[in-house]
């Protein structure tokens, strides 16, 4: 049996098995999908706003020659810390319920039992996009996720959203030759857009580059064109490719499926916790990372979250060494 299971292993994940595992606890981490799943799934070349130390867990220094790491550079890191510190990985194995309770848990993945004494909720937010609920949302050419540039060289791109998602892939589309038409549901570019990017967006659509509609909407989109509803009534934009950067959210039916109790008075549905030792209102069970902040994403990053992992396993030895 083991002392502790992590659900999810994105930095905070590896960051609470390291730590309970250095208390000489036994762990293991199971994940849905690759290692750090999320980061895998960030644009290609993507640069952080932090700086490489405020990336790092477990005391490993995170190596780059660059002032703010890519992407690349923390898939490099993380698989390194993981593989040093000999993690005990179940990739690709999907969590489907827990039952029993602290000291004696079983979860049941899609391949198989896994029995535990505490179970620690690592699972981020990445994976389940905020719909647009319109028609024609599932259609091929229709994204939440923005990869690269391109593939659309000379193509009508469609962009939905306001923040920095939606800022650098307009930005990144229109100069490797994208016709690109940026939809924003707000009167203006956000100004949570980071204070070196927004002022290039906004030169952008001044000069006519990049088309903005503001205080504007998806009504439908089909296969060559999307329908919106501006403030001087309908209108369709002929377009090729749809990347709808909304944000995310975390999986709430599996948060609740674990036993994790929304807080009734957080819009956000935050979880309840003991911000002490993170355990939420099942006994053994206790959540780390942007999990934390139920669908307010921007609560907890790496730099912030990282230190859950602390607090939990200090928590645990003690408990279990007491």
């Amino acid at each position: 049996m083991l002392d502790v299971l992590i659900i999810g292993a994105g930095p905070v994940g590896l960051a609470c098995a390291l730590e309970t595992q250095r208390r000489g606890l036994k762990v293991a981490i199971v994940e849905k999908g690759a290692l750090v799943n999320s980061l895998v799934g960030y644009p290609t070349n993507m640069e952080f706003f932090s700086t490489p130390e405020l990336l790092e867990i477990g005391g490993y220094p995170f190596p780059t020659s660059h002032y703010k790491p890519l992407r690349e550079d923390a898939l490099d890191y993380y698989q390194r810390v993981a593989r040093d510190e000999k993690l005990t990985l179940r990739l690709y194995e999907r969590v489907l319920k827990l039952e029993g309770e602290q000291g004696n848990f079983t979860v049941t993945t899609d391949k198989g039992e896994i029995r535990t004494r505490n179970v620690v909720v690592a699972t981020g937010f990445y994976d389940l996009p905020n719909p647009l609920n319109v028609p024609g949302e599932d259609l091929p050419h229709v994204s939440h996720y923005y990869k690269e540039p391109y593939q659309h060289v000379a193509q009508h791109v469609v962009v939905v959203g306001a923040k920095n998602s939606s800022a650098k892939a307009a930005l990144q589309l229109t100069r490797a030759g994208a016709t690109v038409t940026l939809i924003v549901r707000g009167p203006a570019i956000s100004d949570s857009v980071k204070y070196w990017i927004r002022p290039d967006l906004v030169n952008r659509i001044a000069e006519g580059r990049i088309t903005a509609h503001f205080n504007t909407c998806i009504t439908a989109i089909h296969p060559e064109a999307v329908d919106v509803l501006t403030p001087d009534g309908p209108l369709t934009i002929p377009t090729n490719f749809v990347y709808a950067l909304t944000g995310y959210h975390p999986d709430e039916a599996l948060l609740g499926r674990l036993g994790v109790e929304p807080d009734p008075a957080d819009e956000a549905r935050a979880p309840l916790f003991d911000p002490a030792t993170h355990e939420t209102t099942r006994p053994g069970l206790f959540v780390a990372g942007t999990v934390c902040g139920g669908r307010a994403t921007s609560r907890w990053f790496i730099e912030n979250g990282r230190h859950h992992a602390q607090l939990i396993a200090a928590h645990l030895s003690a408990q279990a060494f007491a």
